[in-house]
């Protein structure tokens, strides 16, 4: 999305640091449901931002950086769990779809103006590539049926998806544009520097 320059990646690396705590964050804000093994959390979210703001590049990277941290055993994960068995348990599939959702979203939304439809189809999307991940590695898991697994893995979570969407819209219409003109700003400074030297 951005041009590759020094002042540009310190930034950016800068960025997806602070993206990486925003979805840690997320997922200490988990509200445990009785009718599923995967609770509540704001980690989805964030993810959604992450990747409306950082792009299909950056926003795997500091999405990967919030995986590889719960795997190595620091408390990342929902409700401040983490390791493995989180990992590759029947959470697993909505975490590692967590990589694919952000992708897909930066994909959808690169190179093109802030715009609400495009960010809608690109969060739509990118939603129902984590539940197709997530709601049948739960079935796996927990060796449920079909109807079991929709009903734990995806019934519980689509009124929250939809308010969370509408909210990550929101804040991309308003900060997105101020977010990439300061991203190019940055650019074109480095590149007069570059021209300079």
């Amino acid at each position: 999305m951005y041009k590759n320059a020094p002042a540009l990646n310190l930034r950016m690396t800068v960025y997806c640091a602070l993206f990486t705590a925003f979805i840690i964050v997320g997922g200490f804000i988990s509200i445990p449901i009785p009718v599923s093994p995967v609770p509540i959390v704001l980690s989805d979210f964030f993810v959604m931002v992450t990747g409306l703001f950082l792009g299909f590049k950056y926003g795997v990277i500091s999405t990967t950086l919030y995986l590889a941290l719960g795997a190595i055993g620091l408390p990342v994960f929902a409700g401040g769990t983490a390791g493995l068995a989180i990992l590759f348990g029947p959470r697993g599939g909505y975490l590692f779809g967590f990589l694919l959702m952000v992708a897909c979203i930066g994909l959808i939304t690169a190179k093109r103006k802030p715009a609400m439809i495009t960010h809608l189809i690109a969060l739509v999307v990118g939603n129902i590539i984590l539940y197709l991940i997530g709601v049948p590695w739960l079935k796996m898991i927990m060796n449920l049926s079909w109807a079991a697994a929709i009903a734990a893995g995806l019934a519980p979570f689509i009124i929250g998806t939809v308010i969370k969407i509408a909210v990550a819209i929101t804040l991309g219409r308003v900060l997105l544009p101020k977010f990439r003109q300061t991203m190019t700003s940055i650019s074109a400074q480095q590149t007069d520097v570059d021209e300079e030297e």
